[in-house]
């Protein structure tokens, strides 16, 4: 018999599963949870990402837990805790806490976010001053790469995508720690997220390119979410440069890599189907092709009904294609929608996607309702 897995309960526990939640949330019973967690018997390979994703971890460290405590009376001295305390639950829980709050960006101020961010990132720094090596060493590298990835994403958010310097900073910190342990997915969103800031905020698109084409090589094989969505941001860094047939041929690239999207994939939660239209649309957008943008947007539109920050830049866009084929109700009445939407959430890209729209209406200041989608939008930045 295999040595029992104290640390898949451990982290099981730390996930906030109880034998029997764990259970019902992969669809098995809880004796199969009981005999696993013995180290009687190993999860079927096609569960284990599932049991992955409810545990928190990869599926790297999935194996580790599965192993088994070889030395179930005697502590290894690579998972040794120091005499704070620190150890593989601490860790767990701290990750626990970057996840939700990250499950939350997307539809939350990201002001909101800052405080709980910052603390997270704050006890990431107190305790690699006490963890040197081993497991819990590579886990606090993880913990410590997704929260400042998180906490740039919110700085240059809450700023209205203004503070470069700030979200730079905490990006480079991600990809510090995620080379450190040699985790691509880690490193690969931070580079990605990293390119937006040269993308959008400082509007150099060459560096963007450079920048996705790392976050894309650092992927490949790892994650083919992560893979296409680089991909489609070097799209968009193409066509910021007037750059037609490299832009379709990024998009081509990053359509194949999305047909190999399965649930395994260790990034599925930044998958979203309509990802591809909102950012296909804005491509033709930045190379004056509006009536191609159109009828992608359009569709995008239909397809996401949600209140996410990513739903209003589509309904900014769209906005943006109407107006530039001179079609003002189209443009004003979506422009409405978008504007709805940022009051809730407060995303950098959806307001300065609105002011761009804005700016574009100012020479029909003379229609009424015109006039009226520029007063909301003197009121969303006076409020901003």
């Amino acid at each position: 018999m295999q040595a029992r897995r104290h640390g898949l309960a451990r982290q099981r526990k730390a996930a906030g599963y109880s034998q029997e939640e764990l259970a019902e949330r992969l669809g098995v019973e809880r004796s199969t949870v009981v005999r696993w967690e013995a180290g009687d018997t190993e999860p079927q390979p096609g569960l284990r990402p599932k049991i992955a994703r409810a545990l928190r971890v990869s599926l790297a460290q999935l194996d580790e837990l599965l192993a088994g405590d070889r030395d179930t009376d005697v502590e290894r001295p690579d998972d040794r805790q120091p005499p704070t305390g620190v150890g593989f639950v601490t860790v767990a829980q701290l990750r626990s806490d970057v996840q939700q709050l990250d499950e939350q960006y997307d539809h939350l101020p990201s002001a909101a976010l800052l405080a709980k961010a910052g603390q997270c990132l704050g006890q990431v720094a107190v305790l690699n001053g006490h963890v040197t090596r081993g497991r819990v060493r590579r886990d606090l590298c993880v913990v410590e790469a997704e929260a400042a990835t998180l906490m740039g994403q919110l700085v240059w958010d809450a700023s209205q995508r203004r503070d470069h310097t700030a979200a730079r900073g905490y990006f480079d910190q991600a990809i510090v720690a995620a080379r450190h342990v040699h985790d691509p997915i880690a490193e690969g969103f931070a580079l990605l997220r990293k390119s937006y800031v040269a993308l959008y905020g400082e509007r150099e698109p060459q560096e963007g390119l450079s920048l996705t084409e790392q976050a894309a090589h650092a992927t490949i094989g790892s994650s083919s979410v992560l893979a296409g969505l680089a991909t489609l941001h070097s799209a968009e860094a193409h066509a910021m440069l007037g750059r037609l047939r490299d832009c379709e041929q990024a998009l081509g690239r990053a359509e194949t890599f999305f047909t190999r999207v399965t649930r395994a994939d260790p990034a599925i939660d930044l998958f979203s189907p309509t990802q591809f239209g909102r950012l296909a649309g804005s491509c033709y957008l930045f190379l004056g092709k509006a009536e191609r943008a159109q009828p992608i947007l359009e569709d995008t539109a239909a397809s996401a009904r949600d209140r996410s920050k990513s739903r209003a830049i589509v309904l900014g866009n769209l906005a943006l294609a109407y107006l530039r084929q001179e079609k003002l109700d189209a443009a004003t009445s979506t422009l409405h929608q978008a504007i709805d939407l940022v009051q809730l959430n407060w995303g950098g890209g959806g307001l300065t996607v609105v002011f761009t729209a804005g700016r574009e209406l100012r020479r029909h200041r003379q229609v009424q309702e015109v006039r009226e989608v520029c007063d909301r939008l003197l009121g969303l930045m006076a409020a901003a």
